[in-house]
Order: C-alpha cells, then structure tokens, then sequence
C-alpha cells in the first residue's frame, strides 16, 4: 500500500522588496486584478513537494533491512512454524507501493544480525543457534538458496567473497568463495588471538596481514591465498602480544605494552620510522594524514611519511566520519562538529543529530533530529559544503531507521514498518 503525502511548509526568509516603477498613467487598475488572477492560478498549478510512503508488510518484531533496490524482512526467532526471509521491491518514483519478489525459508532459531547485496547475491548474516556466525547466499533475483558457509564476507578485487570467521580465544578460519557456486577456493586457519588487517583497493580487499603468536607478520594475496612475505617483529619476547592495522599503504604494528607505533611499508615490509605516541587504541586515514585514537581518548594526526605529530586534540571527542578532508566529530552534549583533517581546525558546527546507517562508503551521510512538535527532521549532513540540508520533516517515527536516499526505512509509532520516498 502506497500514499501520497503532502510535504512540509517551510518558512523561507523574506526577501528584499524591489523598488518599484511608477505606475504608467491612466493605466487601468483592473490590470492588476488581473496579474493577481494569474498568479494565483499559476500557484495553484504548481506542484507541491510530496513523498510517497508503502507500508511494509512486516510484524512488530521482525527485523526490516534495506539493500540494493529492495526491502529484506527477516522473521524473528520461531521455536514452532515456518520462519522466512522476505524480499520486496521498493516503491517506483511514480508511487507503485512495494510489490514481493520472492520469500525464502529460514532456520527457525538463530540471530541475524544483517542482509546486504554483494555479487548479485543476496547475503543473510546470522549467528545459529550452535553460536556460530555463518552467511547464507540466495539468489537476488529468485531468492534460491546458492550457498552457506562459517565467516563474514567482504568483497576482493578479483570477484570473490572472502569469509572470515573470528572466534575470539579459538582458532579461527578464513577463505575465498566463489559467490557463483559456493565453492571455497582456498582456505587457512587463523592464530589465536590475531584478528586478520585488510588493504583494500578501490574499497576491496586486495591483500589482508596476520600476525602469528610467534611476533611474525605475514602479509597474503587475498585472491590466491598465498604468502607474499613476512617479517619477524619479536626477535627477543615470543610470548609478548601486539596488535597490528593496515592504514593506506602503511603496516602500523602497536608493540606489546609500548607508547610506540611503529610504520612499515606494506609493499616491502621495510620499517618506515617510530612514532612515540599514548597507547593507541586504532588508527585510520584522515585525508593525507594519519588519525591516531590514543586509549586515554582524544586524537593525534601524524604525518604518514615521518611519524612526526601534525596537531593534536584532547578533548572529549569521537570520529564520527571522515569525508574528502573533513572529519566529522561528535562532542557530548554539543553535537557535531566538522573539522579540517590537514589543520584540525573546528570549521562549522552541525548541531546535534542521530547519524543513520546507510548503504555505501560514499553514500550520503543523513542525521535525524526530533522537532518542537514531535516530528522527526531529517537532513543530509554534508561534510564538503559544511552544512546540512533538511530533506524532509516526517510525522510517526519511532526510530529503528536506515538510510539510502531519497529512501528511509523506518519503524513507526504504530510498530508497523514503512519505507519513505522522500522529496529531495
């Protein structure tokens, strides 16, 4: 089921009165009856903004995910009767409501914790009733079921899904599948309590870094599964634990109990230099520089070619999002800040917001915010521009949203689930 609702009024600031002509002599004033005729009829005419809302049909307590161009509903937990997963179509920009494409049976118990498209699959992630996480492939345009195996997946260069399957004080696994057959083309154990670091090229995995137990860092080809080389870090203390990232082209390795970070080139395993730096709970990249989240909090950014420390904050701040230069901060209580990741320098202040999830690395960022009357605000929070852009102020929401504009995936007030079109 689809409706048309009418958009938000907005007051718009009133702009300067022209100076005006002195009105032709003898002119008739029923020529501005006229001309006032007109222009109401003309806005009368003129479309007014709308948005179109499809209420999916989905129980209170089943989940709803938003993926590629389709609405997933997962079933909850069901000790007896069938439990499915349910794929609809999003409503089309001329108003047709959501329409199902196809259902899948379910296991009956188990968590899933997300569905996504990769690889025209569809990717149902759970952890089964045995407390393994596992992901199950269907077919994004029949909902035939392709293929199930342990791990998570992400997407590598050459085509394939590589599953990682992270078992915290167990050994663990991880191999490449092929997404059209299922079938695992390579596959290693993974040490305990080494958590695998991924480079990634043009947002997929090309090469990922294990760390052995033994202080040996061994760098592998994601598509073949092949050692590439490896360096040994812990000459002297076998026993001591380190952790490492991946950053860009930086191998950042944290040495056990140490205030260093320590830079290798990943190309070459050759050390770069040695920062001496707070104990450092991660690391990314912000534009040129490197972000460093010492465990104290607060954050430093070093230059990645020298270790050498930029500038530096300690407040209580929290990355939210790095976007073309800028980074996206949260203060508490203040909300959200947008900082220059070269100077970090405070550029604009956004107010305060609840980020949404959204589909995409490059996908629009969009923040909701309740109104004075109980409606909630959303906005799209645009880091480059400094600003954000009200997209639309909706009635009903309860939360529970996701993001993919001009779509918004929320639960309502009612517990029923709709999916908004939104007026951009």
């Amino acid at each position: 089921m689809s409706i048309i609702e009418l958009g938000e009024v907005r007051d718009e600031p009133a702009s300067t009165p022209a100076a005006h002509r002195p009105r032709a002599a003898g002119r008739p004033l029923r020529s501005a009856a006229v001309l006032v005729l007109a222009l109401v009829v003309l806005s009368a005419a003129a479309p007014l903004p709308q948005r179109t809302v499809s209420v999916v049909p989905a129980s209170r307590t089943s989940t709803a995910y938003l993926g590629g161009d389709s609405v997933f509903v997962v079933d909850p937990p069901a000790p007896e009767g069938d439990r499915f997963l349910t794929a609809y179509a999003q409503p089309s920009p001329t108003g047709v409501g959501v329409r199902r494409r196809w259902q899948a049976p379910l296991a009956r118990l188990g968590d899933y914790l997300d569905v996504r498209v990769e690889r025209g699959l569809v990717l149902a992630m759970a952890v089964n009733d045995d407390g393994v996480f596992e992901t199950t492939a269907y077919d994004s345009a029949t909902g035939q079921r392709r293929w199930q195996h342990p791990g998570g997946p992400q997407p590598i260069t050459e085509g394939g899904l590589l599953l990682t399957e992270n078992r915290g004080d167990r050994e663990g696994a991880m191999g490449r599948v092929d997404p059209g057959t299922g079938r695992m083309l390579w596959s290693m154990s993974i040490p305990v309590p080494s958590n695998p670091a991924y480079h990634r090229r043009n947002g997929e995995i090309d090469q990922f870094v294990l760390l052995q137990p033994t202080g040996e860092v061994q760098v592998y080809d994601a598509g073949t599964g092949g050692l590439l080389r490896s360096i040994d870090t812990l000459p002297g203390d076998r026993a001591a634990y380190q952790r490492v990232q991946v950053v860009g082209d930086l191998l950042l390795l944290v040495p056990p109990g140490s205030t260093r970070l320590i830079a290798y080139q990943l190309a070459h395993l050759q050390p770069l230099w040695t920062a001496e730096v707070p104990l450092v709970s991660f690391v990314f990249a912000c534009a040129d520089l490197l972000c460093a989240v010492p465990q104290t909090g607060g954050l430093l950014a070093l230059d990645p070619a020298s270790g050498v420390v930029r500038w530096s904050d300690s407040g209580l701040t929290n990355l939210a999002d790095v976007r073309h230069g800028q980074l996206l901060m949260a203060r508490p209580g203040r909300g959200y800040e947008v900082w220059d990741a070269a100077t970090g320098q405070v550029r604009t202040d956004l107010g305060e917001w609840a980020l949404l999830p959204v589909l995409g690395l490059d996908a629009p960022l969009v923040g909701v915010r309740s109104g004075d009357d109980g409606r909630r605000v959303v906005a799209e929070l645009d880091l480059v521009a400094r600003r954000t852009r009200i997209v639309d102020v909706l009635p009903g929401i309860a939360g529970s949203c996701q993001a993919s504009l001009p779509m918004l995936l929320c639960q309502r007030l009612d517990g029923t689930t709709a999916l908004w079109r939104l007026s951009q």
